[in-house]
């Protein structure tokens, strides 16, 4: 069975700087090790899928965290990050209440009759009361199926990519990712923001850097920031992973905007929407 077809964007936070029940919490979890990045995403599935077969409204109290060093993390001159280990809380009881919240909020009475089984207000009082508990006031991960939202490359460097290829698509160990100091996480989208606002307005890719950046807040500035492809990596082959420069196209766009190069942003985003839209398309075919 595939991976899920899931994109993330993680939180790294040093331990030493989380506040005692959480801290707590991270080391009981590190004590039978940190979850290997290769086993994350079948890990979530099986952990919703037991909460369904049990027709509980969300998972378990399962407590799974990742973990980094701060050597793994690329910084400019006036950024740092640590000290190490570096933690992830994977949250994903909180993830999935913040979820719930989020369809309630966007979907029709029917769907919500034919998906839940409980009443709304039930569903908005429990995820709501999960979500209360958590030490930072958000999730240490966030995460999008069948694609990466393009304002999420504005926050990394491209030059940063690692690209890990195996022997076959649906290899584990197969990823691409970047890291990033907060601070230089921070100043990217603050500074991609003012530039999207300026040119595109508020809508669109303006709103995913602002709701991004206020995210970031909620973190210690000295933590690290990881956009990982995740499961995505399992459809594309080796030749689209390393010709891809999703991150450099996005950055690029910024620099023109910046400049008034429409002609250049263009050309980017058809570039973007090339590769992008074969995922789309997959999606909506199966």
């Amino acid at each position: 069975m595939p991976r899920p077809f899931v994109a993330y964007l993680r939180v790294y936070e040093p331990l030493s700087e989380l506040d005692a029940p959480l801290a707590a919490k991270v080391r009981k979890a590190l004590e039978t090790g940190p979850m290997p990045r290769a086993e994350v995403g079948d890990r979530e599935r099986e952990l919703w899928l037991r909460s369904q077969l049990r027709k509980k409204l969300l998972p378990g109290e399962s407590f799974d965290v990742m973990t980094i060093s701060p050597a793994e993390v690329p910084t400019s001159d006036t950024a740092r990050v640590g000290p190490g280990p570096l933690v992830c809380p994977l949250d994903l009881r909180a993830r999935s209440a913040a979820a719930l919240v989020g369809f309630l909020a966007s979907s029709q009475p029917i769907l919500q009759d034919a998906a839940l089984d409980v009443a709304p207000e039930t569903v908005r009082s429990r995820a709501s009361a999960v979500m209360a508990e958590l030490a930072a006031g958000a999730v240490h991960v966030i995460s999008t199926t069948w694609t990466v939202p393009l304002p999420w490359f504005a926050l990394v460097d491209p030059a940063q990519r690692r690209v890990v290829l195996a022997s076959a698509q649906d290899d584990p160990e197969r990823q691409v990712s970047w890291r990033v100091a907060m601070a230089d996480a921070r100043r990217r989208i603050a500074r991609a923001l003012k530039v999207v606002k300026a040119s595109l307005g508020d809508e669109g890719p303006a709103k995913v850097l602002a709701d991004t950046g206020r995210w970031l807040e909620h973190f210690h500035p000295l933590s690290a920031v990881e956009l990982d492809y995740g499961g995505l990596v399992q459809l594309l082959n080796d030749k689209d992973l390393l010709e891809d420069t999703s991150a450099v196209d996005v950055n690029a766009i910024v620099d023109a905007l910046e400049t008034g190069d429409a002609e250049e942003v263009a050309l980017r985003y058809e570039t973007l929407r090339e590769f992008w839209s074969e995922l789309a398309r997959r999606e909506r075919h199966g």
